[in-house]
Formats: C-alpha cells, structure tokens, sequence
C-alpha cells in the first residue's frame, strides 16, 4: 500500500469511502471527452483497496486505480489529473502508488490501456514485454 506523502503541496493517498461521491463527479469531465471509460459508484467502491487520490487543500485534483485480475496481471486505470495540475507530477506519482502496490502483491506484469503513449512510457511502461508478448485487443460494442 503506498504510503502517505506530500510533494509540492500534492498528497498522495489511498481513497477512502469518503472519497467516492467527489470521485464520481471528477470523473465525468473526463468520460464527457472519451479520455476514460465510465466508472459507477459500485466500480470505484471495490477498487477502494487499490484506488489512490491526489489531494491539494484538501481537494481531489487526480486519481488512479491498480484493478488486480490475477498474480500475473493487474491494470492501472481510471488515471485521471485536472487541467490545471496537468505536467507537474502527479499523474506520475499516481502510477507510482499503482505500481508500488503491484510490487507489494507480487504481481507479475502491470498494463495500462491509454490514448497518452507517452505519459506511460515515460513511467516505464513500453508496447511489448519480454520476449515480445503483445496484447491485442476486439472491441466487441460501442460504448
């Protein structure tokens, strides 16, 4: 579990059940633009052990989730930062409590399925695994 810390004036910290009515509604800008798929209440409230919040004055400004399939596999997702904290760090440090408690499961690889390339390869991420593994993707409706 990541711990709690502040960097330039930014906590990064585990949600709480507190944290999911603001969570919901900070998603839907991001939803509204195709950045990131829906997320119910349900959704986020079992991601609670593995959903993280970046906080400044004590208002939710990011947030990301590490959804656990299996030993082998997790994903970070719903990784989302405001505008206006966009390029300062914390979608990094979001990643970075992803990956820290994927590291702590002992869980072997970690995806992200993203329009950003970039971002995630610049947090380590790249487009195939050792050995070239690819993931390859059918989407089966529209949402």
């Amino acid at each position: 579990m990541a711990t709690e810390t502040t960097v330039t004036g930014i906590l990064i910290r585990t949600a709480t059940a507190d944290d999911l009515e603001p969570l919901t509604t900070f998603l839907i800008p991001f939803v509204e633009v195709g950045k990131l798929l829906p997320r119910t209440f349900d959704e986020l409230r079992e991601l609670l052990p593995t959903l993280y919040v970046a906080e400044q004055e004590g208002k939710i400004v990011g947030c990301a989730a590490l959804e656990i399939y299996s030993w082998k596999l997790a994903e970070v997702r719903s990784l989302a930062v405001s505008s206006a904290m966009q390029g300062q760090g914390v979608g990094k440090r979001l990643v970075d409590a992803c990956l820290e408690r994927a590291r702590a499961a002992n869980i072997l690889e970690v995806m992200a399925i993203t329009s950003s390339d970039a971002f995630f390869m610049a947090c380590g991420f790249d487009y195939t695994l050792p050995g070239e593994k690819r993931a390859l993707f059918m989407q089966l409706r529209d949402l």
